[in-house]
């Protein structure tokens, strides 16, 4: 989906429409979950600092996030891409890979489909969508940004390898900043060169990342559209209007935190091992810190004193802390759970 979160705000309220809008965070705290393409020819973007996202656009307009909402949305959409396929692999709530080798409607033609799914979701949403048609889930997604807003974009078996030589390699999917600056101080800065270093160099620089690299500059990726991928974490946070400096006020946070996620938990039946906390300091340094137990948790009360046993020892501290945020991790399904349980009761 085309910047959809601030989309839908825009799409609800006409008067946000043609206007730099930014989802989330506020014009002093916070940051930027979302932004309108006329907030991002400003260098407005998402994970951006709302004090520096308004300096870049004075004019900016926040706005506060309705997840129920995207949500509803995004089932909307999962439902124009099920009358095509089950193979369904949602990434979010506005992107998700497709498997349409064969699909539903026996259209031969891959671009076709595509064209007809982003036709259905702005005459179901009202929003646009972009497509990426390829080969292999990397070179689908990296297509799918290459006509952005509202186009798509084709990368067939035989533009693939010149399409990743060319590339360069900050711009990879899945390929972070600091992979890319390290890839930099090592002499790869495009696709050519990391397909000419060879495997056993990979894997000595990038551990196991390294076969992956080697693969995907040759364009190779053999994954699979996954359409029951398991949700390998459930996290909050929340990002204060004043500094936080003192343990107890801290502490208080961590409460509402928990019971969000437990709440989360609870309802998918997900039982977690890892318990992170995730801190952001007044000066943007963040730090998490992680727990794992050998036995599923039980209950709220032991995440939050999981959670508190990793926050304690970070204080006295000498800055003052903006964002707080618990994840659970390590899962098992309740039906797990209960086998287990069985198990060491017998």
């Amino acid at each position: 989906m085309d910047a959809f979160y601030a989309s839908v705000e825009q799409r609800d309220n006409p008067e946000l429409r043609g206007k730099p809008v930014a989802v989330g965070g506020s014009a002093a705290r916070g940051v930027v979950a979302a932004a309108s393409y006329e907030a991002r020819a400003f260098g407005v973007r998402s994970a951006l600092p709302s004090v520096t996202a308004k300096r870049r656009c004075p004019q900016l307009i926040f706005v506060t996030p309705r997840f129920e909402v995207y949500r509803a949305v995004s089932a909307q959409i999962r439902e124009i891409f099920a009358e095509h396929t089950d193979l369904i692999e949602p990434l979010s709530l506005d992107e998700a890979y497709l498997d349409v080798t064969e699909n539903k409607q026996g259209i031969a033609i891959a671009t076709k489909i595509a064209t007809i799914i982003r036709a259905r979701i702005k005459d179901v949403t009202g929003l646009n969508a972009s497509a990426g048609i390829s080969y292999c889930k990397f070179l689908a997604k990296m297509a799918s940004d290459l006509n952005k807003p509202n186009g798509q974009a084709v990368i067939t078996p035989r533009m693939g390898p010149g399409f990743v030589e060319a590339l360069a390699v900050k711009k990879f999917h899945g390929v972070g900043p600091a992979t890319a600056a390290k890839m930099e101080r090592l002499g790869i800065l495009t696709g050519a060169d990391l397909k000419a270093r060879s495997l056993p160099f990979l894997q000595e620089h990038f551990g196991k990342s390294g076969a992956w690299y080697y693969q995907i500059a040759r364009g190779i990726d053999e994954r699979a559209v996954q359409p029951d991928r398991p949700r390998k974490s459930v996290g909050a946070e929340d990002t204060f209007d004043a500094d936080i400096v003192d343990l107890d006020a801290a502490r208080t946070e961590l409460t509402p935190l928990v019971a969000k996620i437990w709440r989360h938990c609870a309802a998918k039946q997900l039982r977690a091992r890892t318990v992170t906390l995730k801190v952001k300091y007044s000066d943007f340094e963040q730090i998490t810190r992680s727990r794992t137990v050998a036995e599923l948790i039980p209950s709220a009360e032991e995440v939050e004193a999981m959670a508190r046993g990793l926050l304690d020892p970070l204080f006295p501290v000498e800055k003052g802390i903006r964002l707080l945020g618990v994840t659970l991790s390590s899962f098992s399904d309740e039906h797990d759970a209960v086998e287990e349980q069985l198990r060491l009761k017998l």
